[in-house]
């Protein structure tokens, strides 16, 4: 992840700031993954807590009145958190990995709704009817 100004991060939506935890997150597993195979286990030791900082971080900036996916994501992120600390006492990369491969797809997932949010209008009268998290997510195309 390129170097990013606080005057910039200030610029950022929530969404595009959550992007952006996630982003940084698989780029720390990548490089604990490095440090582990190189026998380097103090480098992959601060990877590996600054990942499960991050997965921390999202979970406190949950907004739950948005229900079930609030839940569902604050229990997965807690599942990821508590493997990778696990994985750091082990230096086990295949925690590493299954770790990584959800945070893969939940990044996925997110980007994709934020290109749908940003090309596509959203109907008015479903919005105001959804919780303040899910509106901004909503992708619902106007027909």
């Amino acid at each position: 992840m390129d170097f990013i100004s606080d005057e910039l991060l200030y610029q950022k939506s929530s969404q595009e700031l959550t992007a952006i935890l996630y982003e940084g997150c698989l780029q720390h597993l990548d490089e604990a993954i490095a440090a582990i195979n190189g026998r380097n286990h103090l480098e992959a030791n601060e990877k590996l807590k600054k990942a499960t900082d991050i997965l921390h971080r999202l979970g406190v900036g949950l907004k739950y009145e948005a229900g079930v996916i609030a839940e569902q994501l604050d229990t997965l992120y807690n599942y990821m958190s508590n493997r990778l600390i696990e994985a750091n006492m082990k230096k086990d990369i295949e925690i590493i990995n299954e770790v990584k491969k959800m945070l893969q797809t939940l990044s996925s997932a997110w980007n994709e709704a934020l290109t749908k949010k940003n090309s596509q209008p959203v109907n008015r009268t479903f919005q105001k009817q959804l919780t303040s998290y899910e509106q901004n997510i909503a992708t619902i195309p106007v027909k």
